[in-house]
């Protein structure tokens, strides 16, 4: 018989600032290891305000990951030390594999209305491909699929097979799965999703339920008054939640819809070492990483 999943643990979006001063929530991070694995960190980089994201992140290298970036309005220009240039814009996606090493910048735009929003996530790659050539994957709004389901709920689907339906990123070992997903008010819908993987939502719009008890604490809840008795199972804007193992997610919605992401990728398992924007298995990889950055030898392939 399958089984819905239960919620684990959820958690609200927390401000800070990461690159040249670009003010961004993160949905979660370092702190939370492993708790999300294959996941690393997640950004929401939404802003109306130009001044909070216009000096956005200049020249860094990464090894040892994949960073996953989704813009919903504006534009991203990046440009990398291997000679590659581009822009992500409004409803594309970008899936950079770092591997052995890349040394590249992100810089946001906006929109001419001075919107910008987007996320990046971030996956680690196993140890087998840590040190793999560095690639990139760019993927136009229109190549990515989205499907209508009954009741009016949409799946934009970058990653992952919905009704036979596959996303155009894929042949990836975590076998991650990455939909932009919106169920209409006063509905209730079933998502099927792989035993023994990491699965979690980040809402982006509107509220919904996502436990089918619509029982308050019967998970843990992060960042907020444990003495508050008047918790609310319903989940909105920032909200992130990380569900227990099963084999679906059951939402529902009352007098407003819901949009949200779905995310999930099968755990690797491996210990992780990691500082800033490189992560490998053992403190002395880290340390050569580091070491080889300084004296210039970081990078190892050109792109495939």
């Amino acid at each position: 018989m399958n089984a819905a999943r239960k919620i684990k643990k959820v958690f609200k979006s927390k401000q800070t600032i990461e690159g040249a001063g670009v003010h961004l929530k993160r949905a979660f991070g370092f702190s939370e290891l492993p708790l999300f694995d294959p996941f690393l960190l997640m950004d929401d980089f939404r802003s109306g305000n130009p001044n909070q994201y216009i000096k956005g992140f200049p020249w860094h290298p990464h090894r040892g990951i994949e960073t996953i970036t989704y813009v919903l309005e504006g534009k991203v220009e990046h440009g990398d030390s291997l000679g590659n240039s581009g822009i992500i814009d409004s409803g594309d996606v970008q899936w950079m594999t770092a591997g052995s090493g890349i040394i590249h910048q992100e810089m946001p735009k906006g929109n001419k209305r001075g919107k910008m929003e987007g996320f990046q996530l971030w996956a680690n790659l196993p140890a087998a491909e840590k040190m793999m050539s560095p690639r990139y994957r760019d993927v136009r709004s229109d190549d990515i699929p989205v499907i209508t389901l009954e009741n009016d709920i949409t799946v934009k689907i970058i990653c992952g097979m919905v009704n036979g339906i596959r996303g155009p990123v894929h042949d990836i070992r975590i076998d991650p799965g990455y939909m932009d997903i919106t169920v209409p008010a006063q509905t209730v819908y079933h998502h099927p999703t792989k035993q023994g993987h990491t699965v979690l939502v980040y809402i982006i719009g509107g509220q919904g339920y996502f436990c089918k008890e619509k029982k308050p604490f019967t998970h843990e809840t992060a960042g907020v008054n444990y003495f508050d008795m008047e918790t609310d199972p319903v989940a909105d804007n920032g909200s992130l939640i990380l569900f227990e193992d099963g084999d679906f997610v059951q939402i529902e919605t009352e007098t407003v819809p819901v949009r949200f992401l779905l995310i999930s990728g099968k755990p690797l398992g491996e210990p992780i070492a990691w500082y800033g924007p490189i992560v490998m298995n053992t403190q002395e990889e880290l340390r050569i990483a580091f070491e080889e950055y300084q004296n210039g030898r970081f990078l190892k392939h050109k792109q495939d």
